[in-house]
């Protein structure tokens, strides 16, 4: 009998391991386990350093892991800093030196050595900006001037001067009649001669003897100087001028402070709120001269965007006017011969590398891209480019649809496909010694990654990474090893080492990712699959299926926010709590769907853009069709889909019952957006343009214009210091359901949540409603 009953608690216990609760999800992530971040190697390539917390302190702390040893060691919090700064310095030519900031000041580190010198010693921040004319001066910026210290003297010397005002007035030309008037005046008379002649002569000798290094002035008429450069030879610098629009800023109030007052939050302006203009400048410190970089004959500048047609009646006969544009760069050659910028046009439908002559400040044409949506895409945000020898330049472009690698040669003018495929390149390396790239892509499957080493002419491709899921790559200074951080999709990420070749096992370092408590439930290892839209694109699925004889017939799609974001991938998820929420759904009988709809990153250009101008609509189509997959394949009961997601997610969800209450019987929408003419200007214009030039967009968009077609159950979740997301978004829709006379929403407020959530308490109730939410409409 004793032993029955050992046996039955024995049961009891497991049980009771491997049961997922709410509040178990939500709390505290340690409860996972510890995986190692912000990962980086020293500058000698013998050690890697990373922030870790296997002990389960309040806070991570900083551990390095040698190649010969057997364990990571913690190591001092500043001595990390102090490794990191250096190891994200800048070389000089013969890769001996580095100068680096830390702590706001600029030092010298000689590697041969160890030692390091300390260059400045200031109240003002300092950063580093790079070694110049043959390694003899480091040049770095303070206070938007730079300054010049000498590797060899220790003179330190101002290179600009910027100053606010207009400076002086221009001197008026001269008439022909008053060059004549003078010429007759002092042949006339000899006392105004002998004034001039002398006059002259004081000139001419105080030029003779005027300081060398006199400081010009660069005027900027009360615009900000900000991306400040100089050329290798110490010629050129390079400088923009910001002047600011006159953008409204919101405030999102805090009411639960320490004070007890209630407190504003100064936050940002709106889309279409007037932007702020740029200029491009060129200062040639040889001759003395500034130069206002004219991109104004830029191919296409003044092309207009074709959804302007859809308003004749408004654009029909507006003259098109060159377009603002930003100015990123330049990028210098080694020897200084040649430079090259990105520009993009404020609107983001344009890309121009062009070749910049810093003598002259003329521009000529490498590479255009148009997008009648937006530029953006892997390499591209990130400003992935460079020079791979003196005359040959690469970078990255969505030109074929997906985001691939090129090369530029400027003496013959050929361009040079490094990779191609229905693929894209999500990150891009130049080896030290510019014979290979390092290229992280996803051409085996869009949710897999793996790192290879490619032939700076396209050839020779190898694979040096095997392991299915994500990773995240770090090379050492001297290519020899590579360190990773490595995950599942129910594996969080771990560190991992191994020889930079192909075929080489690597070796893990950390191994507290999942505490004893996490291992113990059973992770489903969703399956991955592809089903086909109504409009013939294939869509990417994760599916969390039940136990045999659990299962309910009803199904919860899970919506990812971010818009531009990829989650149906092999490695651990960024919503890792909706992760294991949806293994608790499982438990629970309901079949869990999780898709990449249209707008998901790593599909190539056309998925990232299909939601231009109508967000909600292809998007939220393929959720359309998820659900009808669910019923098809899946027995689901078509009367009892629900869905939820957070922020982009939570807009998808309300777009879901609004539009689509035949489809779906109840939602969840977390910090939605619910007026996209209230979001941010960055985001927003890019995929729907202005509120006030694309009315059309917005109207569809927007779910506070659709809030009648409510017919089933809504909740609404949303933190009240949400300062992306206001929660004035929330306000506003419940202003308009109430008005509406809707029933069955309800909206929880969480007074001390940002966008995203910090209190494991706030977790915890949000996810029970949801739960609730679904328990009480779908399987009832």
């Amino acid at each position: 009998m004793k032993k029955i009953i050992f046996i039955v608690l024995l049961f009891a216990i497991k049980a009771s391991s491997q049961t997922l609760t709410v509040e178990k999800i939500m709390q505290n992530p340690q409860w996972i386990g510890t995986s190692p971040s912000h990962v980086f190697w020293s500058v000698d390539s013998r050690s890697i350093y990373f922030n870790w917390n296997p002990e389960k302190n309040k806070t991570d702390s900083a551990y390095s892991f040698t190649t010969a040893a057997q364990e990571p060691v913690k190591t001092g919090y500043r001595n990390a800093q102090w490794q990191e700064a250096i190891s994200s310095g800048r070389y000089n030519n013969n890769k001996t030196k580095i100068t680096f900031n830390y702590d706001g000041d600029i030092f010298l580190f000689d590697i041969a050595s160890g030692q390091s010198t300390r260059i400045t010693q200031t109240d003002a921040y300092e950063n580093s900006i790079a070694f110049v004319q043959n390694d003899e001066w480091i040049v770095y910026n303070r206070e938007d001037n730079l300054y010049a210290w000498n590797t060899k003297t220790g003179v330190t010397k101002q290179l600009t001067l910027f100053s606010k005002e207009s400076g002086p007035e221009p001197k008026k030309s001269i008439t022909e009649e008053e060059v004549w008037l003078r010429n007759q005046q002092l042949q006339l008379f000899d006392v105004l001669k002998q004034r001039k002649e002398k006059k002259d002569n004081t000139t001419a000798f105080l030029e003779n003897i005027k300081e060398t290094d006199t400081l010009h002035v660069l005027y900027t008429s009360g615009k900000n100087a900000e991306g400040l450069q100089i050329s290798p030879n110490g010629r050129f610098i390079t400088y923009r001028l910001f002047e600011a629009g006159d953008e409204k800023a919101t405030i999102v109030p805090s009411y639960v402070t320490d004070d007890g007052y209630t407190r504003d939050i100064p936050a940002r302006s709106k889309v279409g709120s007037p932007q702020g203009k740029y200029e491009f400048f060129v200062f040639d410190r040889v001759r003395d001269t500034v130069m206002k970089v004219s991109t104004d004959s830029l191919p296409g500048i003044k092309d207009q965007p074709d959804f302007l047609k859809d308003y004749p009646e408004k654009y029909s006969n507006k003259i098109a006017k060159e377009r603002p544009v930003f100015v990123v760069g330049p990028y210098w050659n080694k020897d200084a011969s040649a430079a090259f910028v990105d520009v993009r046009s404020t609107d983001n439908k344009d890309r121009w590398l062009m070749q910049l002559d810093g003598a002259t400040g003329n521009l000529t044409i490498i590479d255009r891209q148009r997008d009648e949506a937006w530029i953006s895409g892997p390499g591209i945000d990130e400003y992935t480019e460079g020079w791979v020898d003196n005359n040959t330049l690469y970078f990255q472009s969505e030109v074929t649809g997906y985001s691939h690698l090129y090369t530029y040669n400027i003496a013959t003018k050929a361009k040079k496909t490094i990779t191609q495929g229905k693929y894209e390149v999500q990150q891009t390396l130049l080896s030290k010694d510019s014979k290979y790239f390092y290229l992280l892509t996803n051409e085996e499957h869009p949710g897999k990654k793996m790192l290879y080493r490619i032939n700076i002419d396209g050839s020779g491709k190898i694979q040096l990474t095997s392991m299915v899921g994500g990773y995240e790559i770090f090379m050492s200074p001297d290519e020899k090893n590579i360190a990773y951080r490595y995950s599942y999709q129910n594996k969080p990420w771990e560190l991992y080492v191994q020889e930079n070749a192909p075929g080489k096992k690597p070796v893990q370092v950390t191994t507290r990712s999942m505490s004893d408590a996490f291992k113990a439930y059973p992770w489903r290892d969703a399956k991955i699959f592809t089903f086909t839209a109504t409009d013939g694109v294939p869509v990417y699925a994760r599916v969390y299926e039940p136990a045999a004889g659990k299962k309910n017939n009803a199904a919860v799609i899970f919506v990812h926010g971010a818009g531009y974001l990829q989650n149906v991938d092999y490695e651990w998820s960024y919503y890792f709590r909706e992760m294991m929420f949806n293994n608790l759904l499982a438990d629970k009988g309901y079949t869990v769907l999780d898709i990449d709809y249209r707008g998901s990153a790593g599909y190539g250009r056309n998925c990232r853009t299909g939601i231009y101008r109508y967000m909600g609509g292809k998007d939220l189509d393929d959720e359309v069709d998820a659900a009808a997959y669910l019923v098809q394949h899946y027995g689901i009961d078509a009367g009892r889909i629900g869905l939820y997601g957070g922020s982009y997610g939570g807009f998808m969800a309300l777009m879901a019952l609004f539009t689509k209450p035949a489809i779906f019987k109840a939602g969840a929408a977390l910090r939605p957006v619910t007026d996209w003419a209230h979001y941010n200007h960055g985001y927003t214009c890019n995929i729907l343009n202005e509120p006030f030039t694309d009315s059309i967009a917005y109207q569809r968009s927007s779910p506070i214009n659709f809030a009648a077609g409510l017919q089933n159950h809504l909740l609404i979740c949303h933190g009240m210091v949400d300062v992306n997301v206001h929660y004035e978004d929330a306000v506003r829709l419940a202003q308009r359901l109430i008005e509406l006379g809707k029933n069955n929403w309800e909206l929880a407020s969480y007074p001390v949540e940002d966008h995203g959530f910090t209190e494991p308490s706030s977790w915890t109730d949000e996810y029970k409603r949801i739960l609730k939410l679904f328990d009480d409409n779908l399987t009832k």
